[in-house]
């Protein structure tokens, strides 16, 4: 797993998502996002296994897929529409 970087002021599920993402129960739900949050792999991995687990929610970080990449989004990669 490697490091990441979530960005909050970008997520496209917010702020329907917020209450149940780990970032708003590490940090409370972003009102005007500061910055993004950065995570070394071992801090990922340590939140995957504590979302795995129940104890936590998962990551709901949702990127916007930039225009020129969409080829990027699941259903037209699969074929469908």
């Amino acid at each position: 797993m490697e490091s990441i970087e979530i960005d909050c002021g970008t997520c496209v599920a917010r702020p329907r998502a917020c209450k149940d993402c780990v970032i708003s129960v590490l940090m409370g739900v972003p009102d005007d996002a500061p910055g993004p949050v950065h995570l070394d792999a071992d801090e990922h991995q340590a939140l995957t296994v504590l979302a795995e687990q129940g104890l936590v929610p998962p990551l709901r970080l949702v990127r916007p897929v930039p225009p020129e990449e969409p080829e990027s989004l699941p259903w037209l990669a699969s074929g469908g529409r």
